[in-house]
């Protein structure tokens, strides 16, 4: 075995056992003997909800233990393999599995990261176009495409709630929800406003333009949240759904709007037939937009008394050349990549990993300086 590929087992070993120890092994098999326990009584489904969360948890931790322990005997087996190479004399079989292990034990320790009250929900995102007119419309669908690529090729779920199209290209704004555990954690370091440097499609003299889209990602509540909201806060109204397809979503009065009188804060759902159903829908994201706020305001208090770092990011946290050359830089982090078009197609796990250890590095910064 090479000496580098030996460090690099060591390496991630070192990893691997630390991941091990965070996440408590013997804790969570605890736990999984806890819950199997509550899910084996017949009793458990008079409380439906409970009963859902219940089995829910179950099945969480029961990955996340097979993640763990699927991941120490593939590490293991590495060194077997690669003695197998050097009797064949082709390594290629052993090397590509180290570096498939790699990304995996460096995903997970990512993970092991998202330690935050709501990390571990799915996420709601929205998108809404900004200063830039045709073109940050254009960039803001494309922004809407780069999410839900990553998605599909990680195995998530996307529902979308609302899109608003704009009259030339592209949207104004778009609302949908990522399903899977731990999205609002991985997902919430993209929040801010995304740039984007090109030469304009629509600029007939082949101008460079810059444009701007907003990125917003909340944690979707869940009932345990007591996120109340009075019927006389709250302003319904019905319309036509728009958009292409001239399906029946688009012949009746299903879409709706919800307004939440005290804080002026918008949402609206077309996405279901029923107006019911887009009620519900909106009613969700009003929610999670509500939580969201009454978090930051919270936080907002503690840095006010000493106890935390500046909650915003700023503004601006990444920008898009494609022109007069091609990157993708995070401002915050530094990070980057010359490959925009990869990127545009979803391939952001890198930017969200360099986001969450530079959050956790900002974290630790700031406990430190108390």
């Amino acid at each position: 075995m090479r000496p580098e590929t030996s460090a690099r087992i060591d390496e991630l070993d070192t990893t691997l056992t630390t991941i091990e120890k965070v996440l408590d092994l013997d804790e969570l098999a605890d736990r999984v003997r806890e819950l199997e326990q509550q899910a084996s009584d017949p009793s458990l489904w008079d409380d439906p909800d409970h009963a859902q969360q219940v089995t829910s948890e179950l099945s969480t931790v029961q990955s996340r233990i097979r993640r763990v322990t699927g991941l120490r005997e593939r590490l293991t087996d590495l060194p077997v393999m690669y003695e197998l190479a050097e009797e064949e004399g082709d390594a290629s079989v052993a090397d590509d599995e180290l570096a498939e292990l790699g990304e995996a034990i460096d995903s997970l320790e990512v993970t092991t990261m998202l330690s935050g009250d709501y990390d571990q929900r799915e996420a709601v995102i929205n998108i809404r176009s900004g200063a830039g007119g045709v073109d940050a419309a254009d960039w803001a669908e494309m922004l809407m495409r780069m999410y839900t690529r990553w998605a599909e090729k990680n195995g998530h779920k996307v529902d979308v709630y609302d899109i608003s199209y704009a009259e030339e290209a592209g949207i104004k704004s778009a609302t949908f929800v990522v399903h899977g555990e731990y999205m609002y954690g991985q997902l919430s370091v993209e929040q801010g406003a995304h740039r984007l440097v090109r030469i304009s499609p629509f600029d007939n003299q082949g101008r460079r333009q810059t444009s701007f889209a907003e990125v917003e990602v909340l944690p979707v509540v869940e009932k345990t949240d007591h996120i109340e909201i009075p019927d006389n806060d709250i302003r319904v109204d019905v319309y036509r759904s728009s958009g292409p397809g001239g399906q029946s979503v688009n012949t009746t009065d299903s879409a709706v709007r919800i307004t939440h009188l005290p804080t002026g804060v918008v949402v609206t759902c077309q996405n279901e037939k029923s107006q019911i159903q887009n009620k519900a829908s909106a009613l969700n994201v009003l929610q999670a937009k509500l939580l969201e706020r009454k978090r930051i305001e919270e936080r907002a208090e503690m840095d006010a008394l000493g106890a935390g770092g500046n909650a915003s990011w700023g503004n601006q946290m990444r920008s898009y050349v494609l022109h007069p050359y091609q990157m993708v830089k995070d401002l915050r982090n530094n990070y980057e990549v010359n490959d925009p078009t990869k990127v545009l197609d979803g391939g952001i796990d890198g930017f969200l990993e360099a986001g969450i250890r530079w959050r956790m590095a900002q974290q630790q910064e700031a406990e430190g300086a108390q």
